[in-house]
């Protein structure tokens, strides 16, 4: 099954005559996903790749009415735009690549996507990809390196360091069902205790991996999610920023990398994930042996 994503995903690119949505819808095309069609207002008639390009979504849903998903690539003030676009015309899944959109504007458009039902993943996410079955966004570069089908779920805030956890799975035999890019601003509409819902329901999936940073609480709110009983499958977890409280009022990582008091610290995560059960890895790539160390 995978979750989110599979080979049965329709997928819009909303900015696909961008730079960065051309280059990307490449990339997915050479996976396999089924990229129907893009939409840049104003450059409706064009391709792009032999992909149809439309004004709307409006006018993509009449000729593509099944799209259940869309990757959006449009600059950052018009992101805002672009989420309520996709939310209004009940696209179920919006996976947000774009960074740098104000604050407010995803908090508003979280809050609409939220009340209609509908998924989004992001902003600043690397994209997801479902092992053998289909990529979004800018996820996994030259995907064979990193990424074969198993049964390893994994979540990442980090772009970068989705793929490198990936990597050391494949090196040890251990494939995934899911890799999710969650993003790392300080507003995002999709958590770790989310991918952990999802997870949990995923026969395909045995095991997850968790890539944390410091700031926020996305890692505490799945430990007790973990803790009160709504995940039941082995899952290990790597914090970075082990090092952070010896650099005060230095800037690292995401801009959701803000710690107030105690609250976002890695050790209040570790603490908080330890008591709910997850195992911890001192060092990256300890996460390999934790999580075989269950199955």
């Amino acid at each position: 099954m995978a979750i989110l994503i599979d080979e049965n995903s329709k997928v819009l690119i909303q900015g696909i005559t961008g730079k960065e949505g051309a280059r990307c819808l490449k990339f997915m095309q050479d996976y396999g996903t089924k990229v129907v069609c893009g939409v840049t207002p104003g450059k409706g008639g064009q391709e792009v790749e032999g992909v149809p390009v439309y004004n709307s979504i409006k006018e993509a849903l009449a000729d593509f009415p099944d799209i259940n998903v869309s990757v959006v690539f449009v600059p950052p003030r018009f992101g805002k735009g672009a989420m309520l676009e996709a939310i209004e015309n009940k696209i179920p899944l919006i996976n947000v690549i774009t960074e740098n959109i104000p604050i407010l504007d995803t908090a508003y458009a979280i809050k609409r996507a939220k009340d209609e039902g509908v998924t989004i993943i992001g902003p600043t996410s690397i994209g997801i990809i479902s092992p053998g079955k289909s990529k979004i966004g800018a996820i996994g570069g030259n995907t064979n390196k990193a990424y074969v089908p198993g049964n390893i779920g994994i979540i990442s805030k980090s772009g970068g360091m989705s793929n490198e956890t990936a990597y050391i799975f494949k090196n040890a035999g251990m494939g995934q069902s899911t890799v999710v890019g969650i993003g790392g601003d300080v507003v995002n509409g999709f958590s770790f205790k989310d991918a952990l819902e999802m997870f949990e329901n995923d026969p395909e999936t045995h095991a997850v991996a968790i890539f944390g940073e410091i700031g926020g609480t996305y890692e505490e709110e799945a430990a007790e999610f973990i803790k009160n009983g709504g995940f039941t499958k082995p899952v290990a977890a790597f914090i970075s920023g082990k090092f952070a409280s010896n650099l005060p009022n230095v800037t690292l990582g995401h801009a959701g990398a803000i710690v107030e008091g105690n609250r976002g610290t890695r050790e209040s995560k570790v603490k908080a994930l330890e008591e709910a059960g997850v195992m911890i890895a001192e060092v990256h790539h300890e996460l390999v042996d934790l999580i075989k160390s269950k199955l």
